[in-house]
């Protein structure tokens, strides 16, 4: 990843600030966002002190103009963009207790807003400044797949990004893929699951080194992972 640039959304916690560090140790300029400027600042000062490159831009992904402005900065820093990670999603509730039929309709509409519309948002604002090798991940989990209870629309909103992905890879020429590492320790899941750093490796290798045909719009889960670094 030397000399490339790579852009994480929602890079201040967990998955999205373990890929931020995973990706610029591997040499990649990384230009991260959140809602939060102090807690993104921090997070671009660790990846700093571990000896990487890392420029800050508080974004709402919400906002297509914050996301519009977090794209053209990347590309007037680092050139042409190399890497996109949609990372930033929020969950209104608790884990696997939020039951669909008693959610607001505020916090069913800010889940599709941030987790797909977000989504949306993302990639396309990213497009006109993509390089012609360029890849695209987007965060992901089986709720969007299979029948959970208890995951509301939190679960409609990652179904509804998937659905972006594989639009993203039917109309465009770009590697784009869902990445999935199962259930991790993150506030979402309440710390149980696999250390954000083990999940920030399998991001690495789908951006750096997965087989071009696991993209076109497919999910590449920790099982498709283990089995080709094994």
């Amino acid at each position: 990843m030397d000399g490339q640039t790579a852009v994480i959304t929602g890079a201040s916690r967990g998955i999205g600030k373990a890929v931020a560090e995973a990706f610029a140790s591997a040499g990649a300029h990384v230009v991260i966002c959140a809602r939060n400027g102090d807690r993104i600042e921090e997070a671009a000062d660790a990846i700093r002190e571990a000896g990487g490159s890392a420029t800050v831009s508080r974004a709402d992904v919400r906002d297509e103009f914050d996301v519009e402005r977090l794209m053209e900065r990347a590309a007037e820093i680092g050139g042409d963009i190399d890497y996109v990670v949609a990372n930033a999603g929020i969950y209104h509730g608790t884990a696997g207790k939020t039951s669909l039929g008693t959610e607001s309709y505020a916090a069913f509409d800010d889940h599709l807003r941030t987790n797909a519309r977000g989504v949306f948002a993302t990639l396309s604002e990213a497009v006109p400044h993509l390089s012609n090798d360029a890849r695209l991940l987007v965060p992901s989990g089986v709720v969007a797949r299979n029948t959970s209870p208890g995951y509301g629309s939190y679960a409609v909103s990652k179904a509804a990004a998937e659905a972006i992905v594989r639009g993203f890879a039917a109309d465009t020429d770009y590697d784009v893929c869902v990445v999935d590492p199962g259930q991790v320790a993150t506030d979402l899941t309440g710390g149980e699951g696999h250390d954000p750093d083990d999940a920030a490796e399998q991001f690495r290798w789908v951006a750096r080194d997965a087989p071009a045909d696991l993209f076109d719009g497919g999910v590449v889960d920790r099982k498709t992972w283990r089995e080709h670094v094994s």
